[in-house]
């Protein structure tokens, strides 16, 4: 058995695929000669057992994840404090799980066995939905921070960081819809876009690279776009409905208390 490889199969919590997909996922990793983590789920891990993550990826000199989107696995990992090293992710929302095995053997070399089968759970009991920070992209304009209401990010000039990623509201990605970079990811999102972690358009440049004064026209270009798809407009209502649900909650508590 290779043990300088391990593999990280994200069972997510919500249906981003279906319960088939990763059924079919899980069985055919069972079969190779190769150590597995199934991770029950990266988002709820990498707030509340992040110790136990990194220990975990670090005791290969390579990781494969089996999870949503490269760019959303990497941007959670740095925002915990993890440094993802030498790892891949193989996303489950673009390749089949043929597809996905197939990968793996090729980046891997395991042969097929009896694989080092273990689950990692996570003890967190409320939904991790929260969003991820992709600083590669993002260019400090603090529409985030601003729109979200519920203390998720502090902010300055100089950093923007998700402090309270559980004071954030269950399916509420408002403050995502406002970023004019697609800086802003919640991995939990069913849908295949920029804000749910797929690549955004290769014309656009990151902060890494980009002048000023191309980030800026970037920045403009974008919020154009926001203004004419309306999508500030569904920004809104979801945090109109996020603000109506946290009434109601703390309404029922009140009552029964």
């Amino acid at each position: 058995m290779n043990r300088n490889i391990g593999i990280f199969f994200c069972r997510c919590n919500v249906p981003v695929i279906s319960d088939t997909s990763m059924d079919e996922i899980a069985e055919s990793l069972k079969d190779m000669d190769v150590p597995i983590i199934e991770m029950r789920d990266l988002c709820s891990l990498s707030v509340r057992e992040k110790g136990e993550l990194e220990e975990a990826l670090n005791s290969f000199s390579k990781a494969i994840f089996i999870a949503c989107y490269p760019r959303a696995v990497r941007s959670m990992l740095i925002q915990a404090g993890i440094n993802p090293g030498n790892s891949e992710t193989i996303s489950f929302k673009e390749y089949t799980p043929k597809q996905i095995l197939q990968k793996i053997k090729e980046q891997s070399g395991a042969p097929i066995g009896k694989a080092d089968y273990r689950i990692m759970e996570s003890e967190l009991d409320i939904p991790a939905w929260y969003p991820v920070i992709d600083q590669s992209r993002c260019i400090l304009c603090g529409k985030c921070a601003k729109f979200c209401l519920f203390g998720v990010y502090h902010f300055d000039r100089k950093s923007l960081k998700v402090v309270h990623p559980l004071a954030c509201k269950n399916q509420c990605p408002a403050c995502g819809r406002t970023c004019p970079t697609s800086a802003i990811i919640f991995p939990r999102m069913p849908e295949k876009s920029p804000l749910a972690g797929a690549e955004p358009d290769k014309d656009l440049k990151s902060n890494e690279n980009g002048s000023l004064f191309v980030l800026l026209n970037e920045r403009n270009r974008n919020r154009r776009s926001i203004f004419r798809e309306g999508i500030v407009q569904q920004a809104e209502e979801e945090r109109r409905k996020a603000l109506e649900e946290l009434k109601n909650t703390q309404n029922r508590k009140t009552k029964y208390d």
